[in-house]
């Protein structure tokens, strides 16, 4: 019984390292980062901001909003939210910004990579 093993790909004929200090991948990267570091940043304070007020002034957190319903609990479902808005917040970003330079590049690679 023999075993068909498929042939290697083929070699490709892309530089990826000169496509890493292309102005067009440096765009994409620079684009990525200056969304995602800020709100990454701004996230992390609001989260340990809330935990460390739910360690350190559990009375803060006690204070009733609506019947049994306390500020903690209010607080804690924000995490949700925020968490739910700025992911809904990077795909409209990547959709609009990320993704047509992303295409761009992609389409001029495959081009290097058919010649």
């Amino acid at each position: 019984m023999s075993v068909h093993v498929p042939d290697p790909p083929a070699a490709s004929k892309i530089d990826y390292e000169a496509v890493e200090k292309s102005p067009e991948f440096q765009q994409l990267k620079r684009s990525h980062h200056n969304f995602v570091m800020p709100i990454a940043a701004g996230f992390l304070i609001w989260y340990f901001a809330f935990v460390l007020t739910a360690a350190y002034a559990p009375d803060f957190m006690a204070i009733k909003v609506l019947g049994n319903i306390n500020l903690g609990i209010v607080l804690g479902l924000g995490q949700f939210v925020t968490t739910f808005g700025i992911t809904m917040w990077y795909v409209s970003f990547a959709n609009r910004r990320l993704d047509p330079l992303g295409a761009d590049l992609r389409s001029h690679l495959e081009g290097q990579d058919a010649q």
